[in-house]
């Protein structure tokens, strides 16, 4: 499907091997700008040559790559209508933040050249990728428009974009449109593709000792009803709140999971920070501040440990990302429609999910999806829950038997995870499934994988442990169908512990969606 958008409309670029530009405004003060924040200079507009703004500054003559930031200012060029193979609209997160990297790495998977360049308006970005490093026929063009994630949605639905970005799951009323005009299930894992996790991270200054915060003492600072350090537990010292503008992406998730539905009025004497690069940046240079960044932009900043209502503890890491039981995180995902996508389209969604797109989502920023391994030791929280003094007689039994068998494994990052009385894994359970039996295929004869499952707190608890241990089986069977003869070797058995050891609170729907899990345990041999 070929994808033509006029200059009048949408002030799109002709691109070939190279931009071409339609005029070429006097020279005149422009502002270059990333959509991640590393990027915001001002100075005089020299030219644009090889997709790439040249302007004079006190620092002397810069060259920015056009790819990697946008023109604002009257002097900034104009350019000419463009066709392109493939239009790609919706969420700036995933646009700015991660498309560029996507694109150049298709390229190199193709053995092509991506030549990318910024086409004047603000979030728009235009690569053509050319075969034989660069030296071939050109094989497929892309544009690539920065808004909004529900702007993607109805591009989708209009037929203006073959993919759609958004940094949060599509709502019903979007996939029911979307349904009704021959776009097919939107939330089939055919159509909705998750690609990342973007993790967001509560920071202090490295000076400040406190490394761990409850989500109430968290509501509180933000709100200012705790205005000193000491309140918490740390130095006398005021605290600065340092948040990011209304229409921020990560002040709306930061608002929404630790506030809720509450509207609570900002700490008086707040700072408003223009990016994540800006709030980190102000966090490192005043001791008392606090501020929420992407996982990206902690640079030497302290990172803190938040604790929520049940008192258990979420560490702000990559693992903690992947298994879904960090409080401050959202999925990143493209979504196609079932009646338009074409094999090119469909290539190039399969790259941005699969092991080769891992780095590039790393060096974004951003967290993919490749799996982690970690001890669980005694010395863990998890462990120390479990030796409750106050637990139930009959239910501590549990608990014993659950800690002796953890500590002879390590726990893998992959976690299934199920809707409410099901033992149908949900939308991202294909991926995990996939890419733990790629893993499982690089370890040594002989080692032990252990599925071990678990619940919310709805029901009896001896009902629930049944139903763990049906869905860790039901993983299992799943597991060893699907790999075949690939993890030959590898012995593959199941175990359900029901409700003890949550990851999350079962006080609200979110938590305990996270408790109904199946997690992968593994063994090497001796």
């Amino acid at each position: 499907m070929l994808s033509k958008r006029t200059n009048a409309a949408l002030g799109i670029v002709t691109l070939a091997s190279s931009l071409t530009i339609a005029g070429m405004a006097q020279a005149g003060e422009v502002t270059l700008s990333s959509g991640d924040g590393t990027v915001n200079m001002t100075g005089e507009f020299i030219d644009f040559q090889d997709n790439a703004y040249i302007i004079a500054t006190a620092l002397g003559e810069l060259r920015v790559a056009a790819s990697r930031v946008s023109c604002s200012g009257a002097s900034c060029p104009t350019f000419d209508t463009v066709e392109t193979d493939i239009t790609i609209g919706g969420s700036d997160v995933v646009g700015s933040g991660l498309m560029p990297l996507l694109l150049e790495g298709y390229a190199g998977v193709l053995d092509a050249a991506a030549s990318l360049g910024n086409t004047g308006q603000n979030g728009e970005l235009i690569a053509t990728l050319t075969a034989d490093q660069g030296f071939g026929d050109d094989l497929v063009s892309f544009l690539v428009a920065s808004t909004g994630s529900s702007d993607g949605f109805q591009q989708l639905l209009s037929g203006e974009a073959e993919i759609a970005m958004s940094s949060r799951r599509i709502v019903p009323d979007e996939a029911r449109s979307l349904r009704d005009a021959g776009g097919g299930n939107m939330v089939d894992p055919a159509q909705e593709h998750i690609v990342a996790i973007d993790s967001l991270v509560v920071i202090t200054n490295a000076a400040n000792p406190i490394d761990t915060l409850t989500t109430e003492e968290i509501r509180a600072i933000y709100s200012g009803q705790i205005t000193n350090w000491s309140q918490v537990g740390g130095p006398d010292m005021p605290i600065t709140v340092i948040t990011q503008s209304e229409d921020s992406g990560t002040r709306a998730v930061f608002e929404d999971r630790i506030f809720g539905e509450t509207t609570a009025s900002l700490a008086s004497g707040a700072q408003i920070a223009a990016s994540g690069s800006e709030a980190s940046q102000l966090v490192n240079a005043t001791q008392g501040a606090i501020g929420v960044v992407g996982y990206s932009f902690q640079r030497g900043a302290n990172p803190v440990s938040l604790v929520n209502e049940c008192g258990i503890t979420m560490t702000p890491d990559a693992f903690s990302a992947r298994t879904e039981e960090y409080a401050l995180q959202r999925r990143l995902y493209l979504y196609t429609r079932e009646d338009t996508a074409s094999d090119q389209t469909l290539a190039f969604v399969d790259f941005a999910r699969s092991n080769d797109a891992d780095s590039l989502i790393g060096k974004a920023g951003f967290i993919g999806f490749a799996v982690d391994r970690r001890e669980q030791s005694l010395e863990s929280s998890r462990a120390r829950s479990l030796l409750d003094p106050a637990a139930d007689a009959y239910e501590a039994g549990f608990m014993r038997q659950m800690l002796g068998q953890m500590v002879d494994y390590d726990r893998l990052s992959t976690t299934f995870r199920f809707r409410t009385g099901s033992a149908q894994l949900d939308e991202r359970g294909r991926i995990d499934r996939d890419r733990l039996i790629e893993y499982l295929e690089t370890q040594p004869e002989g080692t032990e994988v252990l599925l071990a499952g678990f619940t919310d707190d709805v029901g009896q608890f001896d009902g629930n442990r049944d139903l763990s241990q049906q869905r860790a089986s039901q993983v299992a069977q799943d597991l060893v169908s699907y790999a075949g003869d690939r993890i030959n070797g590898i012995t593959v058995s199941s175990v359900g512990y029901g409700e003890i050891a949550p990851s999350g609170c079962n006080a609200n729907q979110e938590g305990r969606r996270i408790n109904r899990r199946v997690e992968v345990w593994i063994k090497s041999p001796a």
